[in-house]
């Protein structure tokens, strides 16, 4: 398994000639994230964050500020193909960044290139060609399954199996892009058949992305020891859920019209290379739990896979903002309660020669904590509908309801390291057309 290995990117100490950038929440000199943005008057292009500042990455390949096998693929309006990079360019790439912004040498060149981020438009940062969900939040899938089958919430697959299903790229879209409340099929327990309307239980899922950067060769597994390879970095990722639609549709097949209507993402591409300091041991499974099959089976993966990152949720009603009042926190905890790493999902979703391609999103599925006050969505918080959730206004929230705002965040921390955050991933709800 190779990991990308810490160095002098991540080195506390590293200071940025950049106003704002050290100490800054979420993009300080150590996170360098990249998305693709569009400055006042121009078009899309390639960008890093920095501080409350956006640098032109296209403008600094055509500058020569950039190593040539980067700045070679830095002319276009998505992020494929510095995703496809391999390793070692990518690190060589961020390495050059690194210098650029610490260097105050560098700064005649650098900050015509600057845009305040404040001024610029984010758009998605690649073409997701597919879109895969996953459901590794193993204290997730058991409240869910408690709701349903209360004596036995983990159907037998669940711990030999990571357990996914295909969802839609065409409605991905980056963090302020309103989400209208979808229409469908619901079916209430005591009606003799189903009614087609606007959802009335629309729900969050508080979930990691993960960027597949290199692809695989249709018919060519990934090997769990070299999953890392293949995957170029991560994001925030919301993905919505009218659970009433849910209910009535997902036997046999699972999931469809409950998911597909949008899935909202963070704009940033936070790379593996800045999550380098944050791997850590992947938590041991309980006693009597099966060992997973030798393909999704790897010691190094088990000693670094999972990640230290904490995980929130703020919930805003369209009152509350109007009377200025601050978002509410509904959970916060570890994404770290996955029962499977990133790269076991990578390589469990290669194994049967699926071809994964540079820009592929794949998500990892509601993260819950094992507690109330870690809980990754309302159909836990709310157990089903049955517990209201008070508001400082006094207004009641069991699902959302038309002008909540929902926000996650999501903080890298790590002792003795520079903490990194993702950036917002937001959305506002509006009526159902």
């Amino acid at each position: 398994m190779n990991f990308p290995q810490i160095d002098e990117t991540h080195d506390p100490a590293r200071s940025s000639w950049v106003e704002g950038a050290d100490g800054h929440t979420d993009f300080p000199v150590q996170n360098l994230p990249y998305g693709i943005f569009s400055p006042p008057g121009g078009t899309a292009r390639a960008g890093v964050a920095i501080g409350d500042r956006i640098f032109d990455l296209k403008g600094a390949a055509r500058g020569g500020l950039l190593p040539a096998a980067a700045a070679a693929v830095l002319d276009g309006t998505t992020l494929n193909a510095l995703l496809a990079l391999p390793g070692r360019d990518r690190i060589a790439l961020r390495q050059a960044l690194s210098t650029l912004f610490s260097d105050e040498r560098q700064s005649g060149a650098v900050e015509p290139l600057l845009h305040r981020a404040a001024d610029c438009l984010l758009h998605l940062p690649a073409a997701i060609g597919d879109y895969s969900d996953f459901y590794v939040g193993i204290h997730h899938a058991t409240n869910i399954g408690k709701l349903f089958r209360p004596d036995n919430p983990l159907l037998p697959n669940y711990k030999y199996v990571p357990i996914g299903y295909h969802g839609r790229a065409s409605s991905i879209r980056p963090s302020g892009v309103p989400v209208v409340r979808p229409r469908g099929q619901r079916k209430a327990p005591d009606a003799d058949v189903p009614l087609v309307g606007p959802s009335q239980r629309l729900d969050y899922e508080l979930e990691l992305g993960i960027w597949i950067g290199p692809g695989n060769p249709l018919g060519d597994p990934v090997p769990i020891a070299e999953a890392t390879d293949h995957i170029a970095g991560f994001c925030l990722l919301n993905d919505w859920s009218a659970r009433d639609f849910q209910a009535w549709e997902y036997v046999p097949l699972g999931p469809f019209l409950a998911k597909n209507f949008q899935t909202t993402i963070s704009p940033w591409v936070v790379t593996a290379e800045a999550m380098a300091p944050f791997r850590i041991p992947q938590p041991q499974r309980p006693e009597g739990d099966p060992q997973p099959l030798p393909y999704l089976w790897d010691e190094a993966d088990q000693a670094g896979g999972a990640l230290a990152i904490d995980l929130e949720v703020y919930l805003s009603s369209a009152r509350m903002r109007a009377e200025g009042l601050a978002p509410l926190r509904l959970s916060r905890g570890p994404a770290s309660s996955m029962y499977w790493t990133a790269q076991q999902i990578v390589a469990h979703h290669a194994s049967n020669g699926c071809d994964l391609r540079p820009g592929d999103l794949l998500g990892t599925g509601t993260l819950s904590a094992a507690t109330r006050d870690g809980y990754g969505s309302l159909m836990e918080l709310s157990e089903g509908g049955k517990v209201s959730i008070a508001l400082p206004t006094g207004e009641q929230r069991t699902f959302l309801e038309d002008g909540d705002e929902l926000a996650l965040k999501a903080v890298a921390r790590a002792e003795g390291f520079a903490s990194i955050g993702f950036g917002e991933c937001r959305a506002v709800i509006m009526p159902a057309r």
